[in-house]
């Protein structure tokens, strides 16, 4: 495997994780609800953008297979 592809499974994998833990944090949040509801708009923005990232890698690695 080239470094170009090992450098892009790697990121896929630590974006795969960000993710999967915003979605645990914004699962966690809506569980305790009404407590911290305060913090719903910076738990769910920071999920939008981890799943935003994660997605737009997988696009690129998606063109880069061909």
């Amino acid at each position: 495997m080239s470094t170009d592809a090992d450098e892009l499974k790697a990121r896929l994998k630590k974006l795969n994780a960000r993710a999967t833990q915003a979605k645990m944090d914004l699962h966690d949040l809506s569980e305790d609800l009404p407590t911290n509801w305060e913090k719903i708009l910076e738990v769910s923005q920071r999920c939008h953008e981890a799943h935003a990232a994660l997605m737009e890698a997988r696009k690129e690695a998606a063109a880069a297979a061909g």
